[in-house]
């Protein structure tokens, strides 16, 4: 699989004009290969040009995309090929769906691609398990489906492609917590299933806990933060400094520790916490 990683990369909007706004100032760093990043920031941080610039949408103003230590400018001409391996999902990806039925759209990218008509029926199947969509939706119209269903069949059709890098620019936006978990777990299998590397921008701290086993934090058009989930949600003070804060259920574990509670650190979302109190107050009890 595929590593990727910006080297002193930077990019601005509106340059030379009173309108000017930067994005991205000398940003460097590299995604671990297999793992699940999210990328966290305030509106205007960056992420959303950072993605862009992941699979060449945008070219950066200076500095390097790096794919597998190659520059992915290098030849211009192949840009087709490094979208085909990063994968983008942008926000509302269900707004460009097209195709008469849903099994249709999700083959859209596989016949692009170039693959045999059975096997792009495999990947549709596969793509469509994954996100959890019933096989007797693949011939209904994508129009006909409800909206967290549509979300589902458009990011299947990312995945039916199998890019070695997935980057999904707020997945789980708009959606009500059963539809975010449904997201958010499919996504999750993708990376397992396959051994991609998985990108995640979101603006939840609880998303970011729950999913990614590395996390990016982005302020004022730099990296603030990096390192693995333990590594950043264990800098409050940092993450307080940039407007942002640990999950909820980690400072509920505090406020229990602060009151005696002998709670372990490291609690980052509710299952952890439910493990360590079923632990500190025996099976039997309910939490």
């Amino acid at each position: 699989m595929a590593v990727l990683s910006l080297d002193h990369v930077s990019y601005t909007y509106g340059e030379g004009t009173p309108f000017e706004i930067k994005a991205l100032d000398d940003v460097s760093l590299t995604v671990r290969e297999g793992s699940v990043t999210g990328i966290i920031g305030h509106t205007g941080s960056g992420k959303s040009t950072m993605v862009q610039l992941f699979n060449g949408l945008e070219r950066p103003m200076q500095g390097r995309v790096l794919l597998d230590g190659q520059d992915i400018w290098t030849e211009p001409k192949k840009m087709r090929e490094i979208r085909f391996r990063v994968g983008l999902v942008m926000q509302y990806p269900e707004y460009q769906l097209f195709e008469e039925t849903v099994g249709a759209d999700i083959a859209f990218g596989p016949r692009n691609i170039g693959l045999d008509e059975e096997e792009v029926a495999r990947r549709v199947a596969e793509a469509a398990t994954l996100v959890g969509l019933p096989k007797d939706l693949l011939d209904r119209s994508p129009f006909e489906l409800s909206g967290g269903e549509k979300r589902r069949a458009a990011i299947a059709g990312i995945m039916a492609m199998k890019p070695e890098i997935l980057v999904l620019d707020e997945p789980a936006a708009g959606l009500d917590p059963r539809g975010r978990d449904i997201i958010l777990n499919a996504i999750r299998s993708y990376g397992k299933h396959t051994g991609a590397t998985v990108i995640i921008v979101s603006h939840s701290m609880e998303d970011m806990a729950a999913y990614c086993d590395d996390i990016v934090v982005m302020a004022h058009a730099k990296v603030a933060l990096s390192g693995t989930r333990d590594e950043v949600f264990a800098n409050a003070e940092a993450l307080t400094a940039v407007g942002l804060d640990v999950p909820q259920i980690t400072r509920l574990a505090l406020l229990l520790r602060a009151r005696g509670v002998d709670i372990p650190d490291g609690i980052y979302t509710v299952e952890a916490a439910t493990r360590a109190l079923r632990k500190l107050f025996g099976k039997g009890r309910t939490v």
